[in-house]
């Protein structure tokens, strides 16, 4: 069998920027580790469910696995290093990340969608190259049958990366990486969404601190503020009626509910683990899983979703607790028309004018409007509603160009 070698990181023209570490590192040095590629960019959903992962085998392999994260940017802002060092901070990587300006590895590599994984033997040929989500136990095998191989071998080598390995540290600050933000001027209310601290805060509109709820940990914990837990919460949608606050908890794959009358925090839906089904399905709302869900906007009883890692609407009957896919294939694009064809692109942000419902689709950069009749119909009203088009330009309509829009308000 024919053995590829793996390209090198460093033998490049010019000198690519170094994030989590002291100086560059190459594939010379660090033969006689296992090293595993992860080709992403910070603003992929993909890319992020991917980060447990790795960190589940950074943790299982430490000694033997060496994770470097290639950041090959999608969208210009996503070129900005101190925009990829925060995100690094955000989204808690802890191993070397190299940046990939002007798309060189991605080339070498033929790396071809977010995220992509290149597995590196000890001998630095390449053993596997694996595209998309999901793939932490074929991950997991392979690494484990390279390990029992090169011991067999006596061809893996001590570690590294201890001692050049360096974070930058957080700094403490009130807010960390706030996601989203709802105001309620009846009862002088801004909802803050402290996704960095997984919490939620509650100021007065002028910014005083009312509460904070969540113990600042991530996990998944219902019952008191001062005992409940969240992961990365994102989106909300207030219930003046029931007194509620509903609360996308992307982390955990959640909907929360908080009663700011009785201070108790509860589970609407989801089951704690991400979906990996995206076709439109539905049922009971905790017996269904959802997919990093992103923003809430509440129309009655009827509380919808924007379902950013199935680039899906959801509903949620709150009188019935049932919930199910609104709009969108599970595809992801920008494709207009009825439920049974549309398509969405990680939306993120969701908002309404009582009459339809405007979703940011962040992937396409565009604005998508949807119609709350019988038969909903989804339109894109502003931005050229593909993939790789954007920009920043004013205009109307499809002459607009818009960059990674994540949030909307009407």
């Amino acid at each position: 069998m024919v053995r590829v070698r793996a390209p090198a990181l460093d033998a490049l023209d010019h000198a690519l920027p170094w994030l989590n570490c002291d100086r560059p590192l190459s594939l010379k040095a660090l033969r006689g580790q296992i090293v595993l590629l992860d080709f992403w960019t910070y603003g992929c959903i993909n890319c992020l469910h991917v980060i447990p992962d790795l960190q589940y085998l950074e943790q299982k392999y430490a000694g033997h696995l060496t994770i470097i994260s290639i950041h090959t940017a999608k969208f210009d802002h996503e070129q900005n290093l101190e925009s990829i060092q925060q995100a690094i901070l955000r989204y808690g990587v802890t191993h070397p990340v190299v940046v990939d300006r002007d798309r060189t590895l991605w080339d070498q590599y033929a790396v071809r969608a977010y995220p992509t994984f290149v597995l590196i033997d000890p001998q630095g040929y390449i053993v596997t190259t694996l595209a998309g989500e999901g793939r932490r136990q074929t991950l997991d095998d392979l690494i484990q049958r390279l390990l029992e191989e090169h011991t067999g071998k006596g061809t893996l080598s001590e570690p590294f990366l201890q001692a050049i390995t360096q974070s930058q540290a957080l700094l403490i600050t009130p807010l960390a990486f706030p996601g989203k933000v709802l105001a309620d001027a009846a009862s002088d209310t801004l909802f803050i969404a402290d996704t960095g601290h997984h919490r939620l805060v509650l100021t007065t509109l002028d910014g005083t601190l009312k509460a904070t709820i969540g113990t600042g940990t991530a996990g998944w914990q219902d019952g008191n503020w001062e005992t409940a837990q969240f992961s990365a919460p994102q989106g909300m949608a207030w219930d003046t009626a029931a007194q509620s606050l509903y609360v996308a908890d992307s982390g955990n794959h959640l909907l929360r509910r908080l009663d700011l009358l009785q201070k108790k925090v509860s589970t609407l839906a989801g089951t704690g683990s991400q979906s990996r089904f995206i076709f439109p399905h539905g049922g009971k709302a905790l017996d269904v899983a959802l997919n990093s869900p992103w923003d809430l906007t509440l129309l009655g009883n009827q509380l919808y979703m924007a379902m950013a890692g199935s680039h899906q609407i959801w509903v949620m009957d709150l009188k019935q607790h049932t919930l199910q896919t609104f709009m969108g294939t599970g595809a992801e694009g920008c494709v207009d028309g009825s439920p049974a064809i549309a398509a969405f692109a990680q939306p993120y942000g969701m908002a309404t004018d009582g009459k339809q419902l405007f979703v940011a689709d962040s992937e396409t950069s565009a604005i998508r409007a949807i119609t709350l009749d019988a038969i909903p119909i989804a339109q894109t009203v502003c931005g050229q509603g593909q993939l790789f088009a954007f920009g920043d330009r004013d205009g109307v309509g499809f002459d607009a160009q818009l960059q990674h829009c994540s949030g909307i308000a009407f």
